[in-house]
């Protein structure tokens, strides 16, 4: 009887419900962002590696640096070299950057024969940054502690790099021209990991070399970003003492100050994107609300617009036996599935816009979403249809009869 009414208002019911697919559709869209996003800054974390820890003279994940921060004293390629040497660290590393942090992209031109890629970013490593991350290379080697004593001049690329140099031609043995310089291309990193979908990956536009190497291109940087990889997870809050510790002796920290440096690790990008997914959740419970208990509203007005429309049949209903609780039900049932209806429609509607997002950012459905909005949709129609059918099962039969 419920959907058979809907089907008899189609218009009346479509515009009733409209607050409730919006509401919905808001729900699934905004979820779907936000599962699919927590996957990929999951999956970054992961390619990072749980058993890091970076040093840096301020931290920079999800805080602003101060100017105090800014005039501290920079980390030294010695430090890496103590660090390295502590019980529970199996490698350090040390690394230079020369990029446009502003606007996280390159500066650099790179060519071969008559082939050129800008906004290159250039890297200088130490030879354990293999081991300290993991670093997967699809063709050919990374550079070696020989490479890095004698500053060689020798190259790995990155995927982007690689594709807009080369293209289909091998890049193993030949030399291109980064920075003004010739360099031989030894090997080529695999595409980087990244927490956002679409586009291109500006990891993927670098050039590696080792640290010796870099300093002959850019002698100016000296700000070194160390990271160490410990042996066991259980062991982290000792490598952070250790390190803490080591590193106030050395950068000469008093007893009564603050560390002048910052010891943090992946966990940081995970405690961040929790902050920003905790304000996303609280404007998508806005605009749902909204949607809601708007359809809500509306869905009050079309049930106290259909019980005086329909007094005789609930008269005639009555007169043959129909109790309170029957009146009550079936009004209440038919908010009910008007709102469902809706429910079910911004379910689809919003599958449909995170499928047509994934093109451009992650984004997954999530089932517990999709049976939550279901759920909530289903719930205003319980609150806001009790009253109608409330007033539907109090009206008097002998009144009914006689309304026409």
């Amino acid at each position: 009887m419920a959907l058979d009414t809907l089907r008899t208002n189609k218009v009346r019911s479509g515009l009733t419900i409209l607050g409730i697919v919006i509401g919905v559709m808001t729900v699934i869209t905004i979820s779907s962002v936000i599962n699919g996003l927590n996957g990929s800054i999951s999956n970054l974390v992961a390619s990072f590696g749980t058993n890091v820890l970076w040093i840096f003279r301020f931290p920079v994940i999800g805080v602003r640096p101060t100017a105090e921060m800014l005039a501290r004293k920079q980390m030294t390629y010695e430090d890496m070299e103590e660090i390295a040497k502590l019980p529970h660290v199996v490698a350090a590393s040390a690394s230079l950057q020369y990029t446009n942090y502003q606007f996280n992209a390159g500066s650099v031109i790179a060519k071969w024969g008559t082939r050129k890629v800008d906004n290159v970013s250039l890297d200088g490593d130490t030879a354990s940054t293999a081991e300290v991350y993991d670093r997967i290379l699809t063709e050919g080697r990374y550079f070696t502690q020989m490479d890095q004593d004698s500053a060689a001049d020798v190259t790995v690329i990155g995927s982007d790099l690689r594709e807009g140099l080369f293209g289909p031609v091998d890049p193993l043995g030949k030399e291109v021209i980064i920075d003004g310089r010739t360099f031989t291309v030894v090997g080529v990193l695999d595409k980087q990991k990244t927490a956002f979908g679409g586009g291109k990956n500006p990891a993927d536009s670098y050039a590696y070399f080792p640290i010796s190497t870099f300093r002959k291109l850019h002698p100016e940087i000296l700000d070194y970003w160390l990271s160490a990889k410990f042996d066991d997870q259980k062991n982290k809050g000792l490598v952070e003492d250790e390190i803490r510790e080591l590193l106030r002796r050395r950068r000469k920290v008093r007893n009564s100050a603050e560390d002048n440096f910052s010891i943090f690790g992946s966990d940081s990008i995970t405690r961040l994107w929790t902050q920003i997914t905790g304000s996303l959740f609280l404007l998508m419970f806005g605009l749902s609300a909204v949607g809601l208990m708007v359809g809500g509203v509306g869905v009050m007005n079309i049930m106290l617009v259909s019980v005086t429309e329909r007094t005789r049949e609930i008269g005639v209903r009555k007169a043959i036996g129909a109790t309170r609780g029957v009146i009550l039900m079936q009004f209440t049932l038919e908010a009910i599935v008007l709102c469902a209806v809706g429910g079910a429609i911004g379910i689809v509607v919003g599958s449909g816009v995170a499928m047509i997002a994934r093109f451009f950012i992650s984004a997954t459905v999530s089932p517990i979403w999709v049976a939550v909005a279901f759920i909530c949709s289903c719930g205003i129609g319980l609150i806001f249809g009790i009253y109608p059918a409330y007033k539907a099962a109090n009206l008097n039969p002998i009144e009914a009869l006689r309304y026409e």
